[in-house]
């Protein structure tokens, strides 16, 4: 079976974001990057499927050669080989959908893996469009997943409910964190991936639908007030609570 799974390089959940000089995207210096979390998630299922029914994982991103990196932490996972596609200009989940879709009939997968969404955007729209793109059977935000003969069952969680969901391969999966636990690569990993296959090239990318005016950091929080001390102070809270915050 040939497995296909979608990465992308993030800045770290703890970074302190800040605008870039053109106000229109954010200043990468000084920021930690890491493999997006929710795409750990689905090289572990890639790797699972693999070991369950044999084949190869090719893991695929569209970004700058400092990708790499990230690729190179997939292969030592357990992935097989690595594509990195250089965007070349700037793109939206568009563009990049339309992208990774000629991208993915290329490589011809049976099944692509994909994180929900990435944390720096939070769109969650590249594995629905992909399917949809594909015209290809698709899960989000996989909570569990069964692979059979050229079948899929899969469960994710809703509001209140579980839901399950059946479908046929091909198919694209988006995973969620409780899918899986995701390994770490230990030192032989580390090193087979060094001489594991790293392919590059261009990705083919039309114009964006989208255009970013401005990126902007959230107002600074007003620095708190002190209404009073003990007892007497609930007076004075309340009032605020009632007549200022109108919470109560």
């Amino acid at each position: 079976m040939e497995i296909l799974v979608l990465v992308k390089r993030v800045p770290a959940t703890d970074s302190q974001i800040k605008p870039a000089a053109d106000g229109k995207s954010y200043d990468p210096a000084g920021l930690e990057f890491v493999l997006n979390p929710y795409d750990e998630h689905a090289v572990e299922e890639a790797l699972k499927t693999k070991a369950a029914k044999e084949g190869t994982v090719t893991v695929l991103t569209v970004g700058g050669k400092e990708a790499q990196k990230d690729l190179r932490t997939c292969l030592a996972m357990g992935a097989d080989k690595a594509v990195l596609l250089d965007p070349g200009q700037e793109f939206d989940g568009k563009s990049l959908s339309e992208a990774l879709a000629a991208k993915v009939k290329e490589l011809a997968p049976e099944i692509v893996f994909c994180g929900k969404q990435s944390v720096d955007n939070d769109d969650a729209q590249i594995g629905p469009r992909l399917a949809g793109l594909l015209a290809w059977s698709c899960l989000t935000d996989a909570a569990s997943l069964e692979i059979g003969d050229g079948t899929w069952t899969g469960q994710r969680d809703i509001e209140g409910a579980k839901e399950v969901v059946e479908g046929k391969l091909p198919a694209v999966i988006s995973c969620s964190k409780g899918l899986n636990e995701p390994r770490y690569p230990n030192l032989k990993g580390i090193m087979a991936a060094k001489k594991k296959p790293l392919e590059e090239g261009s990705a083919e990318l039309g114009a964006p639908a989208l255009t970013v005016i401005a990126l902007t950091p959230p107002p600074a929080r007003p620095e708190p007030t002190i209404v009073g001390e003990g007892p007497d102070a609930v007076d004075a809270l309340m009032d605020k609570l009632k007549n200022e915050a109108k919470v109560l």
